[in-house]
Formats: C-alpha cells, structure tokens, sequence
C-alpha cells in the first residue's frame, strides 16, 4: 500500500510537468498523497516501547486473580530469562483513579534486570469508590504470593510500583500493611500475606487533604472531577475517606523502603506531595530515596528511560540510588 502511493506520486510528477496547465491541481494532489504516505509510514513503524526497545508480550496474559460480582479482575505477569525465585514488581497503571489499563507497563526494562512483573486491573472509580481500587490491588498480591511457586516468585520480596494515581494507590498499599480498613475481603487468599517489601511512586499523590490547595489550575481541571468520583464527593466533603486514601496518615515505624520520582514542573501532580511523604518517612527515619527530574513534567522519557531503570533496579537490590 506504501508502494502504490509512491508510484502515485511519481506518474503525478512526471503528468505535471509534461501538462503545465494542471500543475497546480497536481501539487495539491501530492500534498494529499504526501500526507497519506507519511501516515502510513508511521503506522507500518514497529511501536517502540519507553525504553525504545520493542514491546514485551507478557508471558501470562489475563490471568483471573479475584471476581467481584459479575466483573473478573485480572493481571498479566511478566517473566525474566534469570533463574531461580526472583523479585517481583507488582505495577499498579494511572489514570487518575477512572481510566487506564495493565496494558500499559513502562517498566519492562526491569525484565532484563532480573525483576518479574505482574501488571494489574483494578476496579475503576466509575464503577466503584475508593477504597475498592486497594482491596482489588491487595487481593491481586495476595493471590500472587499464593501462587508464587508457579512463576517463581521469591514471595519476600515483592515491591509495588505504579505512576501518577497507581503511585498513589502503590504508595498507599505500602504503607498500610495490616490497616484492616484497607485490606478487604475481596479473592480466595486471605491467608496469604498483601504485605510488600518496597515501594517506588512516580509522581503519584500522598495527601489527598491537601493536594487541592497545592495544584495548579490545570491540576484542579483535572483532580476536583477524579476526586469526585474516587471519593464520591469533594475531601472536605469526605474528610475521613481522604484521610484513609492519603498514605501520609498511615506510615509508621514498620514500613518498606521507599523511592519516589517526581517532576519539579509537575504540572497535574504537585512536587510538593512527594515533599509530604519524603518528609513523613524522613521524621520517623525510615528508608528512603527522593529522586526530583529538574524540569520534569507529569511523566516523560526521562522517567523510565534505561538509565532510570537501571538505577531502580540498583535501588531495589540494594538499597541504593545512584
């Protein structure tokens, strides 16, 4: 198909110039044809992941982890070529709690670090208030470590990650081991442990008592409705449910190590919630890592590209960012 509009635009070339009366119209249809060229180049082009490197197929895909009346809930897991139990990170997708999908997983560069993955769904907030989002989240991983045999999973050591509101929701599930509120009862696992044993938020959200007051006015265009449907009302309006949402209210001297990467020219997300958890952590001497991407905005390349990743890896290895 690329070929024959290359043969168009050849034969109409050499019919203007043999015909100068219609070279006019002539242009115009190669402006045209140009534009369909380039189209279809684009889409003939393989399509790169963030790491520029061709997408992973995960090796598992749409396994059922839990049903919640007539919807299934589902992941897809991702495995290494390493040997032996390894790491797994659980990566929670964004889209401001109502939209998004586990098909979107920006670090599979981790594969080739020795890291499995398990992408997950979870319920969205059109469908169902928070705190459903993190019951699904903790059903998925207590499902995973009951089935960690199966893809070999070391199931100590599981590490949740997500971006934008899946770094909220993966920071909240971190530090709220044990907080009964939070666990749920949803899936078939419940003797297996939801606890993980670290934690990396890209720019997501810690306080959502504050966040409101600190974001911009494009921040609000688009947090005052995701609000609303995650909380069913505004957080003055629901002020105990955004307390139990905002993962600053839950860390204590029991948490897991922490990294968080978060743009200064956040523009949707403010900086200044990271500063609240990193902040929280730091008070009660925890271990963490804060990573600022200067000029960084609400996510890019720069957040996943192989030098970060290498470096989350390193950091969840050994505790370490460099």
């Amino acid at each position: 198909m690329v070929h024959d509009v290359q043969d168009r635009l050849c034969s109409a070339r050499q019919h203007s110039m043999t015909d100068p009366a219609e070279a006019a119209s002539s242009l115009k249809d190669n402006t045209v044809m140009r534009s369909h060229l380039l189209i279809l180049m684009v889409i003939a082009m393989p399509i790169l992941s963030p790491q520029g490197a061709f997408p992973v197929d995960p090796s598992d895909r749409d396994v059922v982890y839990a049903t919640v009346g007539d919807q299934q809930l589902r992941l897809d897991v991702y495995r290494p070529q390493s040997e032996g139990k390894r790491p797994v990170v659980i990566w929670i997708h964004g889209g401001a709690w109502r939209a998004g999908s586990k098909d979107r997983v920006p670090v599979t560069g981790l594969l080739n670090r020795g890291f499995a993955i398990a992408s997950i769904d979870y319920r969205l907030s059109p469908v169902a208030e928070f705190p459903a989002q993190i019951h699904d989240i903790k059903a998925a991983i207590r499902f995973l470590r009951a089935n960690a045999p199966t893809w070999g999973f070391d199931p100590d050591r599981f590490i949740i990650a997500g971006s934008s509101a899946g770094g909220h929701l993966a920071a909240l599930v971190g530090v709220s081991n044990g907080v009964g509120a939070l666990e749920g009862s949803v899936g078939d696992n419940p003797r297996s442990s939801s606890n993980v044993q670290s934690v990396v938020s890209f720019y997501g959200a810690s306080n959502l008592q504050t966040i409101l007051a600190q974001s911009t006015p494009h921040g609000l265009s688009v947090r005052v409705p995701a609000l609303q449907l995650l909380l069913g009302g505004q957080p003055a309006e629901q002020p105990d449910l955004a307390k139990l949402a905002s993962p600053v209210t839950h860390v204590d001297a029991s948490d897991p190590p922490l990294l968080l990467v978060h743009g200064d020219q956040d523009p949707q997300m403010p900086i200044n919630q990271a500063h609240e958890l990193h902040g929280r952590y730091k008070q009660l001497g925890l271990p963490v890592e804060f990573e600022v991407i200067h000029g960084g905005a609400h996510g890019g390349k720069r957040f996943f590209d192989d030098n970060m990743l290498s470096r989350v890896a390193e950091y969840l290895k050994t505790g370490r960012f460099r």
